[in-house]
């Protein structure tokens, strides 16, 4: 075909090629790379010792190539990749057996779109929990509707449908359907979407049933904390791993330790600058740095960090921040692009830090900084530079000697030991 298909699916619009395509400090004991276990397993050793963060492919935005797939199976520790990827998830098993491959779907919506939908049928595989005409013909009142009593079709995202996350019988509806799914195909687990804080970020309509904004957004806080439980015990009852994408748990305390606790969480905006505020890094306010570090430190979850990399100083500050949470199960990628289209990797990634010596630690002037076998890093959250004198003998990535600099806001540095 000399045209690609324009396709939706995954968290938003997509173009497919026509190709087929917590506290506690971690223990120092040896290990090369992350190793994951899914929530049946039981490890009966010490934890692994904390590394660099590993690297990981939130492979949503097309589906991947047969070269994709190779170099997946050799870089990364986790892939996430949309439910029709079947044969992808069983090729990445086959050629690396430790690989966690997580499905996506999606918690609060289902879709209508051309492959979500054929017709009045639905795909035999979804990228959410339930399919829209099923649910259509079967149980209308999952569908959330306004104070007009219409349905609430997401903006930016056509035939997005907001669904009720509230109600115990969907909370239960689809968790079922999503558990035999993922155990009949084989994932590892499942990565999922929009575990979000507030409706504003796809509709600015409130709820039927409720007040304002502020009720809309406290009913589906409220309904998405009983329904991560929900399906959290139903996927670890089945021996598979459960990572919502959970999101501005800043603004909310506790809300990243509970929602992580069975398997893990993504942080899609991890390293992200707060321009609009202070013009620090928003992953540094709030109690969510804290608790991203207890739960690093515990190395019992997945931390799926993505920060946005639209210029050398967000992939300074992404990696670095990530290394400071380095743990058994960490692991880090950076966004090149908005669509996930590709898979990425960062030079950062190859530096070579080896193993974390210590706990990150912070200065009182805000500076955070963490040493490894093989490296030292420095993270700079604030809204103005910071001064700072690296330890002796360490270089730059380009291999200049380190020296006395005053790191800029929001920005990050990685050294590391100069090669024989």
């Amino acid at each position: 075909m000399s045209q690609a298909a324009v396709v939706q699916w995954g968290s938003r619009s997509r173009t497919r090629r026509a190709v087929g395509r917590v506290a506690a400090v971690a223990a120092l004991l040896s290990v090369q790379a992350c190793a994951f276990s899914s929530a049946a397993q039981t490890d009966y050793g010490p934890p692994p010792k904390a590394t660099a963060p590993c690297a990981w492919w939130y492979g949503i935005g097309d589906s991947p190539t047969a070269r994709d797939v190779r170099l997946a199976a050799q870089r990364y520790d986790v892939v996430v990749l949309n439910a029709m990827e079947t044969s992808a998830m069983r090729q990445l098993h086959q050629l690396n057996p430790k690989i966690k491959v997580l499905v996506y779907k999606d918690l609060s919506s289902t879709r209508n779109y051309a492959g979500a939908v054929t017709g009045d049928q639905d795909a035999p595989y979804l990228p959410s929990g339930l399919g829209y005409n099923t649910t259509q013909r079967e149980h209308p009142e999952w569908f959330a509707r306004d104070t007009a009593g219409k349905r609430i079709e997401w903006s930016g995202y056509p035939k997005h449908w907001q669904m009720t996350v509230w109600d115990k019988a969907y909370q239960l509806a689809w968790s079922k359907a999503v558990t035999a799914e993922v155990t009949r195909e084989g994932w590892d687990g499942v990565l999922a979407d929009n575990d979000f804080n507030s409706l504003s970020h796809y509709s600015s309509a409130v709820l039927a049933g409720t007040a304002d904004v502020k009720a809309t957004d406290r009913q589906l806080r409220d309904g998405l904390d009983e329904f991560l439980g929900v399906a959290g015990e139903a996927l670890t009852k089945a021996g598979k791993l459960f990572v919502p994408n959970v999101s501005e748990t800043h603004l909310t305390p506790g809300r990243w330790t509970a929602h992580s606790r069975f398997g893990g969480a993504m942080e899609e905006n991890f390293g992200f600058r707060d321009d609009g505020g202070n013009g620090g890094l928003l992953t540094f306010r709030g109690n969510e740095f804290n608790e991203l570090r207890a739960q690093a430190a515990l190395g019992e979850s997945m931390l799926l960090l993505v920060t946005r990399t639209r210029e050398a100083r967000q992939d300074r500050a992404g990696y670095a921040s990530a290394a400071l949470l380095a743990g058994p199960r960490t692991c880090w990628t950076p966004a090149t692009s908005d669509d996930y289209v590709n898979p990425e990797w960062s030079p950062l990634q190859a530096s070579g830090l080896g193993e974390a010596v210590e706990t990150a630690n912070r200065r009182a002037d805000g500076l955070w900084y963490r040493t490894f076998t093989n490296g030292w890093v420095a993270v700079n959250p604030s809204s103005g530079p910071l001064k700072l004198t690296p330890p002796e003998g360490l270089v730059t990535l380009e291999g200049k000697p380190a020296a006395a600099v005053d790191l800029p806001a929001a920005d990050g540095l990685i050294l590391v030991k100069p090669k024989p």
